[in-house]
């Protein structure tokens, strides 16, 4: 059983059945079909974003890849320096909670 959907274009006013797009000026009528190419660019988006963030590491990571040595040098040395605050910052919170915990 198929339910007949009378909708009107609100470009030229024609009443169209059961169409996803005007059968007089070719305009996309369906909501559903609205919805889905909404869904679609925002998923396309977020993908993009991903993409993005991907091929575009930190400025660390792009140094140490670069052809000149002393951008390496430079990349490596502040590669090692967020390595060495992050190690830092980690044993602190790992003598907080074991002071913490008795």
């Amino acid at each position: 059983m198929s339910i007949t959907r009378n909708i009107k274009c609100p470009k030229c006013g024609l009443f169209n059945t059961n169409k996803e797009y005007c059968e007089n000026c070719n305009t996309l009528i369906s909501h559903e079909k609205k919805r889905a190419l909404k869904e679609e660019a925002y998923k396309q988006v977020e993908i993009e974003k991903v993409k993005h963030k991907i091929a575009n590491p930190n400025l660390a990571e792009r140094l140490k890849k670069h052809p000149f040595f002393l951008y390496k040098v430079v990349g490596w040395i502040l590669y090692s320096a967020f390595l060495l605050v992050s190690l830092i910052g980690g044993a602190l919170a790992w003598f907080i909670a074991m002071v913490a915990a008795g």
